[in-house]
């Protein structure tokens, strides 16, 4: 039977005003979908175009799939009438390759690509990459740096007067002053850096929908101030809005005392009131050097919603740039106002200009998802790369996508602040349908959907169970630190959609391989056995990130019994269904809060558990992250800021962010004699030398010329190289 769910499921609380498909179409649908969105003047010809309407500009080659931001947005402003052109992976060094597609008659997209431009092009410790997976044939250099900025830049020299919006996960994790890893300073919006005439941040359908509309009945951008998901340039806060002053530092001496800077003031549930972020008042003693926002005589309260019509004033770029404590609070601040249901505008001066960050857009509901994933993406890479290889579309090209968001709020992670904390889902049947489309229409497909899944897999249709605390809860996780009793953990819909699929003609298999909360599995045994027995193609990867409670707590993450719950369950299913499977944790060094005394228990634990990684990534400082604030300014914004703050471990520096990574594979020869160096330091050298309680063996003559330990036969491994199960499909070929 289907669960189709095709009724709108977003509560009266977080309902827009209007729905994305209610929009009367734009003259040119007459028109009709194309094939591919056009490249060129000639496939422009071919569909009978004299000019597009919108252009958009990526970074990224362009791939026809909805997993594809350029197609995603492509495709949805072509449902709405309008005639879209592609300019992917343009030559920036003029602006020849941005005419190619004529003038534009409203405007230009632009967006760096799926990935942050400058994680695209570099490791975690600031070396170029010369490869990238979202280029034909892998090949590295086909962007610029800050992609965005220049080819915004490009787009105005090409055609004066256009206007150019800039959007995409760069641009969505950049709309504020930021501290960026790879110059090591805080940089200004890149709103303001672009000269962009507007910034889209977070899932732009809502938004640019609305836009493209109005631009098109003839209203210009400086016209569109007060849309929710945008940030503008002004001078001067919008006309009607109520400010509220986060700025400044209070005095030292006996002052008011004062309500928490962070939350707003109208009746908590008891959700809210169990967290930091509930409303305390504090004594004058507290309050001392304190981080305030203080109300502007501006501000009047609108009773029962005092974030209507009300921004916070962000201490200002000039002041972040040279104060971490501040930059800190300003980061706190933001993060408090992501709630599309509650958030209050935000507005920071840059010298004498200001940027002004309209509240979220309102979440699509599960008939505008299915809106936007109805399209006709014809699923493959556009024809001009021939059979060149794209790594990115390779990996994705048999897979579904099936919500958006996150409520973990993990802090080194970006995906709850650009795509949100509430589940956007798509209903059963829009699944199914696009199943049945992969499997008819892509070449190569053999049975095996690679993943049903999204930013984490088991979050489809989960939700709070109360809609007016899902509007206006400020906390940063629903699953930290411990599982919210508001938040649903119910499986079943989930389990329901797995059945369905893995039963279609021509479907032999369905697999999860995108991420799993286990601390939310655990909760629905049936949904474990169910996953364990049929959709596990021998690993499944889980991510514990760390195995000791200090890291685990700057994270965000839940500790290891959770982990060990669902591996004794992972275990137990596995054997009831007769699989030899595997579990493939995957860890995170060098993350802020973590002391070298903490990689070296979990190595310890690594080795006890008989693991062995294969690859262990460094953490990465991405724009807007709350541990990406932590290791700039050494002080946790998850907490109340003071000038007093308990400073946070970092890991700074190269050589001691090697030297965690070195540590997460003390199995590799190459890493012992800089782990021994370490552990003499650390005091601990008893962790060198042969047995179980060793970590590393006693230097020996020609150490480098052997090759690293097995894992003990019949233990599980961490990777598939180092499972029995691949051990014993090596010694029978």
């Amino acid at each position: 039977m289907s669960n189709s769910n095709t009724a709108s499921d977003m509560s009266s609380y977080l309902a827009p005003e209007k729905r994305i498909f209610e929009y009367p179409k734009y003259w040119a649908e007459c028109f009709g979908a194309a094939p591919f969105l056009p490249t060129t003047r000639e496939e422009m010809d071919q569909l009978g175009w004299d000019s597009c309407d919108v252009i958009v500009v990526t970074g990224d080659a362009y791939v026809d799939h909805p997993s594809f931001g350029m197609a995603i947005i492509g495709r949805l402003l072509e449902s709405q009438g309008f005639r879209v052109g592609i300019i992917a992976q343009p030559d920036w060094s003029s602006a020849e390759a941005f005419k190619a597609l004529g003038k534009p008659n409203l405007y230009f997209g632009v967006a760096a690509g799926n990935m942050d431009s400058m994680i695209n092009r570099y490791t975690a410790d600031r070396r170029l990459r010369h490869d990238d997976a979202y280029t034909p044939g892998n090949v590295g250099g086909k962007r610029p740096d800050r992609a965005t900025l220049h080819y915004t830049q490009r787009c105005k020299e090409a055609f004066k007067g256009v206007p150019v919006i800039i959007g995409g996960i760069e641009a969505s994790l950049r709309r504020i002053a930021h501290y960026d890893y790879w110059s090591e300073k805080v940089r200004r919006s890149m709103l303001i850096d672009s000269k962009a005439d507007m910034l889209i941040y977070g899932n732009a359908e809502r938004p640019l929908v609305e836009v493209t509309h109005r631009i098109a009945n003839g209203e210009s951008l400086e016209q569109m101030q007060d849309i929710r998901g945008t940030a503008i340039m002004v001078k001067q806060p919008l006309s009607g809005w109520r400010g509220k002053d986060s700025t400044t530092l209070d005095a030292p001496g006996t002052i008011d005392a004062i309500i928490n800077p962070y939350i707003d003031t109208t009746k908590m549930t008891s959700c809210e009131a169990t967290s930091d972020a509930a409303p305390k008042f504090v004594d004058a003693k507290d309050a001392v050097q304190t981080l305030s926002i203080k109300s502007m005589a501006a501000y009047e309260p609108v009773k029962g919603q005092p974030w209507f019509k009300t921004y916070a004033k962000l201490p200002s770029y000039d002041v972040v740039k040279s104060d971490p404590i501040m930059y800190a609070h300003a980061s706190r601040v933001m993060h408090h106002e992501t709630n599309p249901g509650s958030a209050r505008a935000l507005y920071q001066e840059h010298g004498n200009k200001a940027l002004w960050v309209n509240p979220p857009a309102m979440p699509l509901d599960t008939e505008e998802m299915d809106y936007v994933f109805a399209a006709p993406f014809a699923r493959v890479p556009h024809p001009m790369y021939g059979d060149e290889k794209i790594p990115a579309y390779d990996m994705i090209r048999f897979s579904v996508n099936i919500m958006r968001g996150c409520f973990g709020g993990c802090s080194f992670c970006s995906i709850t602040e650009h795509e949100g904390r509430i589940i956007q889902n798509r209903s059963e049947d829009s699944i199914i349908a696009e199943v049945e489309d992969m499997r008819d229409k892509v070449p190569g497909f053999t049975g095996v959907v690679s993943d049903l899944g999204g930013p984490t897999a088991n979050m489809y249709r989960l939700h709070c169970k109360d809609p007016k605390v899902e509007a206006t809860c400020r906390l940063p996780s629903c699953v930290y630190p411990k599982i919210c009793d508001y938040m649903g953990t119910d499986h079943k819909p989930l389990i329901s959609l797995y059945r369905r699929a893995r039963a279609l003609p021509g479907v032999k298999k369905v697999l999860i391989a995108s991420g799993l909360r286990y601390d939310l599995a655990i909760r629905d045994p049936e949904y474990v056995k169910e996953l364990v027995t049929h959709h596990v193609g021998g690993y499944l990867k889980i991510a514990p990130e760390h195995t000791e409670d200090e890291p685990l707590k700057h994270m965000l993450k839940p500790n290891m019994s959770s982990y060990n719950k669902f591996k004794r369950m992972f275990e137990k299913y596995s054997k009831e269904a007769g699989k030899e499977q595997y579990l493939i944790p995957y860890f995170i060094s060098a993350h802020p809060g973590t002391r070298d005394e903490d990689m070296v228990n979990m190595a310890m634990w690594l080795k006890t558990n008989k693991f062995r990684l294969d690859q262990v990534q460094n953490f990465y400082p991405s724009p807007m992250c709350n541990a990406t604030t932590m290791y700039y300014t050494e002080v946790n914004p998850l907490k109340k800021v003071t000038r007093e703050s308990e400073r946070v471990s970092i890991p700074r520096g190269i050589r001691q962010r090697r030297l965690h990574k070195a540590i997460l594979r003390y199995h590799d020869p190459k890493n012992w004699a800089q782990i021994r160096e370490a552990l003499t330091d650390m005091g601990l050298k008893k962790l060198i030398g042969k047995g179980p309680q060793c970590l590393v063996p006693a230097e020996t003559h020609g150490e480098f010329s052997r090759s690293a330990p097995r894992a003990t036969k019949g233990k599980q491994g961490l990777t598939k190289h180092t499972s029995p199960r691949a051990q014993k499909m090596r010694r029978s070929r």
